[in-house]
């Protein structure tokens, strides 16, 4: 069983923000699978399902962003999952214009707190990443505030199809690899 966790701030104030580019991609992969809710447990929203064939577990932290590890922590434990090949986790990524995603099968935290969190709680960062691009930080701006900020209409519109390609890209590393999963997807936008 995969352990998919898209990472975000709970509640309506942080719905459609920058920092929940991985929230957003956890309900695109809900609608598209028809993936039922289970309700919320072990510090997080989730549901059980299949996507490409493989069972899955679709996760949304309720800890916060900045705790984000301890809910993926309690799932790991609970459902006896194996983080180094069967967790993935979908986040927004700065370093990257809107619309552009990037697959990882592991690395640092790159300066991101809920992957930062994640790393500190489970004890490794070598787990699979989708990082969807929000753009970069416009002078004179928070970071905090940038990234708990909405889309620009131009942004949301790339933004929604890089939500698109994630869900795409998690489906095809689950049926494919990692590998196939980066060599079809990493620094594309659009089509």
């Amino acid at each position: 069983m995969y352990l998919i966790v898209g990472l975000g701030n709970p509640g309506k104030k942080y719905a459609r923000t920058k920092h929940n580019m991985g929230f957003d991609v956890i309900d695109c992969l809900v609608d598209g699978y028809r993936i039922p809710s289970s309700g919320t447990a072990l510090k997080g929203m989730y549901g059980k399902g299949l996507i490409g064939g493989e069972k899955v577990l679709l996760v949304k932290p309720l800890t916060f962003m900045n705790a984000s590890g301890e809910c993926v922590r309690a799932f790991v434990d609970y459902y006896k999952v194996d983080p180094e090949s069967k967790l993935v986790v979908v986040y927004d990524d700065i370093s990257l214009e809107p619309g552009v995603i990037r697959v990882r099968g592991k690395g640092s935290a790159g300066g991101h707190n809920g992957i930062k969190s994640i790393i500190q709680h489970l004890g490794t960062q070598n787990f699979k990443r989708v990082r969807v691009g929000i753009g970069g930080k416009p002078p004179g701006w928070d970071l905090a505030d940038f990234v708990l900020a909405p889309f620009s209409r131009a942004d949301r519109v790339l933004a929604d199809e890089g939500i698109e390609r994630a869900a795409e890209a998690v489906r095809t590393l689950l049926e494919e690899g990692v590998d196939a999963a980066m060599n079809r997807f990493n620094g594309k936008a659009g089509g």
